[in-house]
């Protein structure tokens, strides 16, 4: 993961796209109602099985860019937190 973290980090570098945590938050927030909206039209509102639509493909990426871009404010591994979390998870 310190290999998308550290591209993350370059492309926000060259484009420019550094900004608060609390906006971070916020835009992550917002992607991860975008992929919420995309299973909510990939079932017809859940009138209908799910049915693969790409779109999801980049909410998705979407979602991962802004969660990176937190973890990178506070310069924490995210495979580190990833196997704190699945200990945690193990041992709960």
């Amino acid at each position: 993961m310190r290999k998308f973290q550290e591209k993350v980090k370059r492309f926000c570098k060259k484009y420019n796209l550094e900004s608060a945590v609390e906006h971070r938050v916020l835009d992550t927030i917002s992607e991860l109602g975008e992929v919420a909206k995309e299973i909510l039209i990939m079932s017809d509102y859940g009138k209908k099985p799910i049915r693969y639509r790409e779109e999801i493909k980049y909410e998705l990426g979407d979602l991962f860019y802004s969660l990176i871009t937190i973890a990178n404010f506070f310069n924490i591994d995210l495979e580190e937190a990833l196997d704190i979390a699945l200990k945690n998870t193990r041992e709960g």
